[in-house]
C-alpha cells in the first residue's frame, strides 16, 4: 500500500498559524496545481479548507462546459481568468503536444477550442496568455466517445440507414443533414467531408491511425441549420476512404483547417461518395470488398484465445457489472432497439479490452435469458478485433476509440452483410463465444447498520464508528475502504448504530475514486483523486486503471481493470456496497470482506492472521472489525472540511473506541415487539437490528431490501452448467437454441434424407450431451415411409370395408327372392 497521506499532514501543518512570508512562489499556484506543501495549498480540497493561494482559481483552472466529443471543435470557457488587457494570443495547449488557438471575447472571457483527438478520458491542458511563452495555467477537458456526447452537439444526417446504403439498389435521391445553429455562431459554414484511416504494418510500431480531410460539400452557405444535396461519386483519389464523417465549421477558415469551432456527424460508411462501379452492382462490389477483407484479415493474429467468455445467461450478464457493461446499441432498459441484432433484447460488452490485441467481446441475449450465437443465427453476439470503447494508451491503432472497431468490425460487416450475402464468411471471423469456460465472479455486500455479507457468505453485523479496510488483495494491490458513522434517532439524538457514508477505492496506481453520501440531499458526490466530478454533462468517464458510470443520483458504477467491480448506492440513510471479483481473487483477499477461499471458517481473519471462530459473539465480531481500522498512512479519503479532518484524521488509529453500539444479541423483545418486528422486517435480523438501534422503521426497511437485492444478484450469479453449441445434422435442421442443463434439441432430416440416430439430445449435468448430433442419410426419409405404408394400409382397408358392403348386400336380395311365391 502507497503512503498517500503524507501530503495531507504537509498541508495541515501549512495551516497552522504563525508569521507568513512576504508574497513569493511559494504563496502562488502558478505551474503547483495539486501541490500542497508551501505556505497555501492549491489542492482540490483547499476550497473546503479554506487554505487556498489567493490565485488557485486563476492557475487551477475550472472550464465550461467541461466535455466534449473526441472529434474536437468544443468551445469551452475558462471560468474566472478574465483578461482586462491587450494578448499577444492565447494558446491552449492539450497533452503538452497539441496546440490549439484561443481567444478573449467581449466580456474579457477566456476561451479555448477543444482538438481532434485519438482517444477519450481526461485530458490535461495548459493554457498561454502570452502568445506559447508560458503556460501557467492548468486544467483538465474529459474527452468523450462520440456516441456517448449528447445528440445536440452533433450535425444529424437524416436517416442515417439512407446514408449508409445510397448506392445500393433501389437507394437514391436526395440527402440531408440538419444541426444546432446556436452551436456554431456565424452567418456562412463550409460543409467538408473526412475520412478516416489506419495505415502501416498491423500490430507493428509504424501502424498509425488519421483523419484527414477530403473534400467540401458546400462553402460559404447560409448558416440556417439544413443542407440537402444529390451525391455524386468522389474523384478516383478519394475511393479508398470508405469510413468518414462530415464537419460544419465557418466558412472564414481555409479548406481542412485543424481544430476549429466545429460540429461533427457521427462516423458511417461512405456509401453515398463511393464510384460508379458500386453504384453499377453494389453486391459485386461489395463482395469483392468482402474476399478481400477475407484475406488480410486471415494474416492478421487470432484476437479470439485471449477474450473472455460470454456469461451463460442475461441475469448473469446483467449481474456481472464488473466486467460486462450495457451495450448502448441494445439496451433492454432502452426500447431493445438492436438494429444489428434482431432478435436480441439486451447486449453486454466486455468492460476491458484485451491486453495484447486491444480487442473487446460482445454477448447477446434474447428475451428468454438465451445467449444468441452467430452458429444458429446472423443476429447472434459477434467479438471485435478493436473495442468499441477503445483500449488505453489508445492513439493507435486498433485502440483508437469507435474508430477502429468502425474499420475491423463494422465496415466488413456491410461489406459481407448487409450489402452482400456473404455473411457467413463475416461470422466464421468473427463466432460468438460460448459459455462452457465462463466463472461468475464472487459476491460480498455491505449494507444498513453496516451488515456484511462476506465473498465465502459469513453473514455479520460491525457498527464501528470510523475508516475500514473493506477489501485489501495482494493480487493486484487493489484496496476498497468504507467510512462508518452514526446515525440519528427520530428525535435527533444519536443513534447506537452507524453506516457507511463513504466508500474509496484504488487499484494498483490507478486513480483513486470516493463515493460519499451528502448528508443533506441525500444523493451521492462523487470525488476523482480528492476532487468532486459533475455529471451533469457525461455520466460515463474513461479514468485510469478503471471506468466510472454515474447514470443516476443515488448510484454509481466502478470497472476496475482486473475485472473487479463496485456498485455503490444509496439505500435509506446510508450506503450500500456490491464488490465483484472474478475467480482469480480466490485466496488473495483479507479485510471485513473475509477470505475469499470458499471456507467461510476463517472470515473473522484478524490482521495479525489469528481467526476467531463463526460462532464468535457479537462483542468479538466488533473487535475483529475494529482491527480493520484505516491508517492515516493508507487512507483513501478526502479531508476537505475541517469535521472530516478532526473526526477522521486527527484520530489514530480511525475508529473511535467510545462508540458502543448495540448488540443484537444481547437485546430482549417483548412479544408485542417480536409480533411488530416480524411483521416489518419479514424475519430479516438485519432489519430488527437496523430498526431497534435507529427508532426508525423506515432504516429497517431500506437494509431489508439491500439484503433483498444482494441475495437476489447472488442467484443470477449461480454457476450454470453449458453442454455448448450443438451443430444441426447434414441436410438436415434442429430446433432448440439452448445449450444449458436440461435443454432438449431435437433433429430432422430435409426431404430426402432419413434420420440415422436419435430424434433429440439432451444436455447434462457433467457438461456434455447425452448424444451427438445424428446423421441424415441419403434416401426415403421416415415421414415419406410412413406415408406411403399408412397410405397403402388406408387403401386395402378402403377396398375390405367396399367389398364387406357388397357381400352383405348381395346376401340380403338372395334372401329377399326366396320367399315370393
Amino acid at each position: 500500500m502507497k503512503l498517500v497521506l503524507l501530503p495531507w499532514i504537509l498541508m495541515l501543518l501549512s495551516t497552522i498559524p504563525g508569521p507568513r512570508l512576504t508574497a513569493g512562489a511559494q504563496e502562488s499556484c502558478s505551474l503547483r496545481c495539486g501541490a500542497q506543501d508551501g505556505l497555501c495549498s492549491c489542492h482540490p480540497t483547499c476550497s473546503g479548507l479554506g487554505t487556498c493561494c489567493e490565485d488557485f482559481l486563476i492557475y487551477c483552472l475550472e472550464i465550461s462546459p467541461s466535455s466534449g466529443s473526441m472529434m474536437g471543435g468544443k468551445d469551452f470557457v475558462v471560468q474566472h481568468l478574465k483578461w482586462t488587457t491587450p494578448t499577444e494570443g492565447v494558446i491552449c495547449r492539450f497533452k503538452e503536444s497539441i496546440q490549439t488557438l484561443g481567444y478573449v471575447d467581449s466580456l474579457k472571457q477566456v476561451h479555448c477550442i477543444s482538438p481532434l483527438l485519438y482517444e477519450s478520458g481526461h485530458i490535461p491542458f495548459t493554457v498561454s496568455m502570452d502568445n506559447g511563452r508560458s503556460f501557467p495555467h492548468a486544467g483538465t477537458w474529459l474527452a468523450a466517445h462520440p456516441y456517448k456526447v449528447s445528440e445536440s452537439e452533433k450535425s444529424q444526417l437524416v436517416n442515417e440507414t439512407h446514408w449508409q446504403y445510397y448506392g445500393t439498389s433501389d437507394t437514391r435521391g436526395n440527402l440531408s443533414l440538419t444541426w444546432n445553429t446556436s452551436a456554431l455562431p456565424m452567418p456562412a459554414v463550409t460543409i467538408e467531408l473526412w475520412g478516416y484511416e489506419e495505415t502501416g504494418k498491423p500490430y507493428s510500431e509504424n501502424w498509425t491511425a488519421k483523419w484527414s480531410y477530403l473534400y467540401p460539400l458546400a462553402t460559404n452557405i447560409p448558416n440556417t441549420g439544413f443542407f440537402t444535396f444529390t451525391p455524386k461519386p468522389a474523384s478516383p483519389q478519394y475511393q479508398r476512404w470508405k469510413v468518414g464523417a462530415l464537419r460544419i465549421s465557418s466558412s472564414q477558415n481555409y479548406p481542412g483547417q485543424q481544430d476549429v469551432l466545429a460540429l461533427w456527424t457521427n462516423d458511417h460508411a461512405l456509401a453515398w461518395h463511393l464510384g460508379d462501379d458500386f453504384r453499377a452492382d453494389s453486391v459485386a462490389w461489395a463482395r469483392a470488398q468482402c474476399l478481400a477483407w477475407e484475406a488480410s484479415e486471415d494474416q492478421l493474429p487470432n484476437f479470439l484465445t485471449e477474450l473472455p467468455d460470454c456469461p451463460c445467461t442475461l441475469a448473469q450478464a446483467r449481474a456481472d457489472s464488473g466486467r460486462f457493461f450495457t451495450d448502448y446499441g441494445c439496451d433492454i432498459e432502452h426500447g431493445s432497439v438492436c438494429t444489428y441484432h434482431p432478435g436480441a433484447v439486451h447486449c453486454v460488452r466486455s468492460v476491458q479490452a484485451s491486453p495484447r490485441y486491444g480487442s473487446g467481446q460482445q454477448c447477446c441475449y434474447t428475451a428468454a435469458g438465451t445467449q444468441l450465437l452467430t452458429s444458429d443465427s446472423t443476429s447472434g453476439s459477434t467479438p471485435d478485433r478493436g473495442h468499441d470503447w477503445g483500449a488505453p494508451p489508445y492513439r493507435t491503432p486498433p485502440r483508437v476509440p469507435g474508430m477502429s472497431h468502425w474499420l475491423y468490425d463494422v465496415i466488413s460487416f456491410y461489406y459481407c452483410c448487409l450489402w452482400a450475402p456473404e455473411c457467413s464468411r463475416y461470422m466464421k471471423r468473427r463466432p460468438s463465444s460460448d459459455c462452457r469456460s465462463y466463472s461468475p465472479p464472487r459476491l460480498a455486500s455491505a449494507f444498513g447498520d453496516p451488515h456484511f455479507v462476506t465473498f465465502d457468505g459469513t453473514s455479520f453485523s460491525f457498527s464501528g464508528n470510523g475508516e475500514y479496510v473493506l477489501l485489501e488483495t495482494s493480487l493486484s494491490d487493489l484496496t476498497v475502504q468504507g467510512r462508518a458513522q452514526p446515525g440519528k434517532m427520530p428525535n435527533g439524538t444519536q443513534a447506537r448504530g452507524t453506516g457507511l457514508t463513504a466508500v474509496a477505492v484504488q487499484e494498483d496506481n490507478s486513480d483513486v475514486i470516493e463515493v460519499r453520501l451528502d448528508s443533506r440531499s441525500q444523493a451521492l458526490e462523487v470525488l476523482l483523486n480528492h476532487k468532486m466530478l459533475s455529471f451533469t454533462e457525461q455520466n460515463w468517464m474513461d479514468l485510469k486503471g478503471m471506468f466510472l458510470s454515474v447514470a443516476s443520483q443515488d448510484k454509481a458504477s466502478i470497472m476496475l481493470s482486473s475485472g473487479a467491480g463496485l456498485e455503490v448506492s444509496v439505500q435509506g440513510p446510508f450506503l450500500s456496497v456490491n464488490i465483484l471479483l472474478p475467480e482469480k481473487f480466490l485466496t488473495h483477499t483479507r479485510g471485513l470482506l473475509g477470505t475469499l477461499n470458499d471456507n467461510p471458517k476463517d472470515d473473522f481473519t484478524l490482521r495479525n492472521g489469528q481467526v476467531l471462530p463463526l460462532n464468535a459473539s457479537a462483542r468479538q465480531v466488533f473487535q475483529f472489525g475494529a482491527d480493520w481500522a484505516v491508517s492515516n498512512t493508507s487512507s483513501l479519503f478526502t479531508y476537505d472540511s475541517w469535521l472530516l479532518v478532526n473526526q477522521f484524521m486527527n484520530q489514530q488509529p480511525k475508529h473511535d473506541p467510545n462508540f458502543t453500539p448495540l448488540f443484537l444479541d444481547e437485546i430482549t423483545l417483548s412479544p408485542s415487539q417480536v409480533e411488530d418486528m416480524t411483521r416489518l422486517c419479514e424475519n430479516d435480523r438485519f432489519c430488527v437490528l437496523d430498526v431497534i438501534s435507529t427508532g426508525d422503521p423506515s432504516v429497517g426497511n431500506a437494509t431489508r431490501i439491500a439484503h433483498q437485492l444482494h441475495q437476489h444478484r447472488l442467484k443470477s450469479l449461480q454457476p450454470v452448467v453449458s453442454c455448448g453449441w450443438l451443430p444441426p445434422p447434414v441436410n438436415g435442421h434442429k430446433e432448440g437454441l439452448r445449450y444449458l442443463e436440461g435443454s432438449v434439441v431435437r433433429f430432422g432430416c430435409n426431404n430426402g434424407f432419413s434420420l440415422a440416430g436419435p430424434e433429440s439430445s439432451t444436455c447434462q449435468a457433467d457438461g456434455t450431451w447425452s448424444t451427438p448430433t445424428p446423421e441424415c442419410q441419403p434416401g426415403r426419409s421416415y415421414t415419406v415411409l410412413l406415408s406411403i405404408i399408412f397410405g397403402g394400409l388406408a387403401i386395402v382397408a378402403l377396398i375390405s370395408i367396399i367389398y364387406m358392403l357388397f357381400h352383405r348386400r348381395r346376401k340380403s336380395d338372395m334372401n329377399m327372392w326366396s320367399s315370393q311365391p
